[in-house]
């Protein structure tokens, strides 16, 4: 039997040079004789030992890393296809201490399975939730949905069942499923390493939201960027249709539903679900006032559902192992599991799956083991760009919706990304207030107008000019912002600057 290697294929460990990697082992099994089956799978998430490389042996999955194409001759040498020591040996790759202690449902197959397979897919579970899904009526596909109590993942949070059952609720006609896949809040990849890694979970919780709500048509709006996952998901689809997953017939059921994929242009403003159906139309991205809702009028004009890819994904573990087994998971109102993303200044990058409840501290240390530079870590920001930034005294602070609400900060995507005590804080709010500029669509004047004076005001803060005057007229500022904005842009880009001038008001005065 040819031995069966695991390299990722993901975009992040190509970065890491995977792709050099997988070449080598080919070479080096070709000029010994040995020929080697690789299988191109996602990153399991611990971006710190990657390229990841996995032998298939009778006792599991033998892993080491990180890998570099000058040791494929040494592993070979070693006997590697047969788990032989090495070095870079980490064990079996599942009981890898940062993987085991983690809670993965949403990612439970992501790094585990070849994503191109759909027979792989099904072997590992896949497609359990869509059998169930048809054994159901769709108010009760979801009703489970609400039970289960799964909030939106992109940031917004909001019940996802709640959104799918005011889509039921509107009259038969044309209705769309709709995937926001346009990532692009900093220190964030979940949605890249799923698509990328597992990309038929998708698909099928997309087919399950389908047939809940009566829609025969769906679309995956995948940001420019991703050039790897458009790969994946159009293999991953056409596959799901050849199978009969996807199409006239879904799973010998009678009902269609045919999905594709269409990229954005790299505009921030589409994560925002109203400016994404402008852009899905061929129109400019611009926020739609409010209401109507997309659910009742959104993409054409006819009833959507809108959600990111995490939201979606999670809909397959949650009809094939019941509402019940999900809510068990987390804490108060945030119930199930996150994909967290640590980034930034920190020594053991990647994403971690865990239940709501575990605290900032202990994903900071326990997970990412403190600064990659060794320095204290003096901040965080969580959620994305627009997020707040989180000092030490508050990395006490569980990770769930309300927690973080209650110190003003927010969940948002799962992206957390550090700091060293080497930050400039008053800098790094001009950097969040400039970004809100450049990323406005310009609809509304406290967004446009209020993100380019805020910068302004900061720049003279920075240099020292009338300090005390200039930090209260940001103040104000902020809040016109907030209380103004038409959309969660202009709304939320003064929290990043309201947190520094909370928490680090000295960098805005020692200038």
């Amino acid at each position: 039997m040819i031995p069966t290697v695991y390299v990722p294929g993901d975009a992040g460990a190509l970065s890491l040079g995977a792709g050099e990697v997988a070449a080598a082992i080919a070479a080096e099994g070709a000029r010994r004789g040995a020929p080697v089956r690789i299988v191109r799978n996602g990153s399991r998430g611990a971006y710190w030992l990657e390229p990841l490389v996995e032998a298939v042996t009778p006792g599991g999955r033998c892993a080491y890393g990180p890998v570099s194409a000058a040791d494929v001759p040494s592993l070979f040498a070693a006997d590697f296809l047969t788990g032989g020591a090495h070095p870079l040996a980490l064990g079996i790759a599942d009981a890898i201490v940062w993987l085991k202690g983690q809670q993965r449902l949403t990612f439970e197959r992501v790094g585990i399975v070849d994503p191109a397979s759909v027979e792989d897919y099904v072997a590992h579970g896949g497609y359990r939730g869509l059998r169930r899904a048809l054994e159901l009526a769709p108010a009760e596909v979801v009703q489970t949905v609400i039970a289960s109590g799964l909030r939106g993942r992109g940031g917004a949070a909001f019940p996802t069942g709640i959104k799918w059952k005011t889509v039921l609720d509107q009259p038969p006609g044309e209705k769309y499923v709709t995937c926001n896949a346009d990532e692009g809040d900093s220190g964030t990849f979940s949605d890249r390493m799923l698509m990328e890694g597992d990309p038929f979970s998708l698909i099928e919780g997309m087919t399950i939201a389908a047939l809940a709500v009566g829609a025969n048509r769906g679309y995956i709006y995948l940001r420019a960027e991703y050039p790897h996952a458009l790969l994946a998901l159009r293999s991953a689809i056409a596959a799901a249709d050849q199978a009969g997953y996807l199409g006239a017939d879904v799973a010998g059921s009678g009902k269609r539903f045919d999905l594709e994929v269409r990229v954005g242009a790299g505009a921030y403003i589409c994560g925002e679900e109203t400016s994404m159906l402008e852009s899905l139309e061929g129109k400019r991205g611009e926020v739609r006032v409010r209401p109507p809702l997309p659910a009742i009028k959104g993409l054409f004009g006819q009833p959507t559902i809108v959600n990111n890819v995490v939201t979606l994904a999670s809909v397959p573990w949650i009809l094939a192992h019941g509402a019940e087994a999900y809510a068990n998971f987390g804490v108060g109102k945030s119930r199930g599991t996150l994909p967290l993303q640590l980034a930034g200044n920190i020594r053991r990058g990647g994403l971690v799956e865990s239940a709501f409840g575990l605290s900032l501290r202990e994903l900071l240390y326990d997970y990412g083991g403190g600064s990659a530079s060794g320095r204290p870590i003096r901040a965080v920001q969580i959620g994305g760009p627009l997020g707040a930034y989180v000092p030490p005294e508050q990395f006490d602070t569980a990770v769930d919706y309300e927690a973080l609400a209650g110190i003003g900060a927010m969940l948002g995507h799962g992206g957390i990304v550090a700091f060293d005590d080497s930050v400039d804080m008053a800098r790094m709010a001009r950097y969040a207030m400039e970004f809100c500029a450049i990323e406005s669509c310009g609809k509304c004047t406290p967004c446009r107008i209020g993100s380019t004076r805020g910068v302004e005001v900061i720049d003279r803060i920075l240099a020292g000019v009338d300090s005390e005057r200039n930090v209260r007229l940001l103040e104000e500022l902020c809040e016109t912002m907030v209380q103004g904005s038409l959309c969660g842009l202009g709304g939320m880009a003064p929290f990043p600057v309201q947190s520094a001038l909370k928490h680090f008001r000295g960098d805005f005065r020692a200038r």
